[in-house]
């Protein structure tokens, strides 16, 4: 099948380079706080402004400010189960996940961007969008 090896060149050609430095714990910590409805937790990764999307209540907000919209959030929807179904990581500038944020209320795809910063991954977008 002539179409696999050229998904598979395809794939050698644009991916990372030095796969040594991708690091796909980096995204854990993020995913332990969303599991929690932890919106503090969270909040420790985010840059000083965030790009928020709260099904519907968007806009760009302080670090303290998308903390108590996602306060409100949690308290509002409590965590029942957090999956990641997507990601593309790359270690050297922009990442992108998608997960599934379930609540006793409802169902929420969950968008979440990073930017890398040294060693860390630090958010600068975060959507919830019912689902």
């Amino acid at each position: 099948m002539p179409w696999i090896s050229l998904i598979l060149t395809l794939f050698l050609w644009i991916g990372p380079k030095d796969y040594s430095m991708v690091n796909v714990n980096q995204i854990d910590p993020v995913i332990t706080a969303i599991e929690l409805g932890s919106s503090s937790e969270l909040s420790k990764h985010f840059l000083p402004s965030i790009s928020l999307n709260i099904n519907g209540q968007q806009g760009d907000f302080s670090k303290n400010q998308a903390e108590l919209v996602l306060r409100e959030f949690f308290k509002k929807n409590p965590p029942s189960g957090f999956s990641l179904i997507f990601k593309n990581e790359n270690p050297s500038s922009h990442s992108t996940y998608v997960g599934e944020y379930s609540s006793n209320n409802a169902v929420f795809k969950v968008f979440i961007k990073v930017s890398q910063i040294e060693s860390n991954i630090r958010i600068y977008s975060l959507d919830f969008v019912k689902g």
